[in-house]
């Protein structure tokens, strides 16, 4: 009964070490990349209606995120949530600069050269 006992533990301590060393899946590592590139603050300080419904709409998409990896069963669903998730930030970023440079602000970009 000890040696069952001890075994299944083993098991299952190797299960945990295995399910560690899983590595990042190609989908998340998008997600994250989509999600560096969240704009931080409104275009030109204008904080209109655009700018809030962005700021939901990616909070929206974290929470979604969040519960589609709750309930993923296998890899597939996991990777569909990566996928998803990334496609929905870069939807809404892109919607939100088109929306703003429509109304004549643009997105700036800075270069510091020395």
């Amino acid at each position: 009964m000890f040696k069952l006992a001890t075994l299944t533990m083993s098991i299952f301590g190797l299960a945990t070490v295995a399910s560690a060393a899983v590595p990042m899946l190609y989908e998340e590592r998008i997600a994250l990349i989509e999600e560096k590139q969240i704009i931080p603050s409104p275009i030109a300080g204008i904080q209109n209606h655009l700018w809030f419904d962005y700021r939901i709409n990616v909070l929206e998409s974290k929470k979604e995120l969040s519960g589609d990896l709750r309930r993923a069963t296998d890899i597939e669903d996991r990777r569909d949530a990566w996928e998803e998730y990334a496609v929905e930030l870069k939807h809404e970023r892109v919607h939100y600069t088109k929306k703003m440079a429509k109304k004549g602000y643009r997105m700036g970009n800075v270069t510091i050269v020395d």
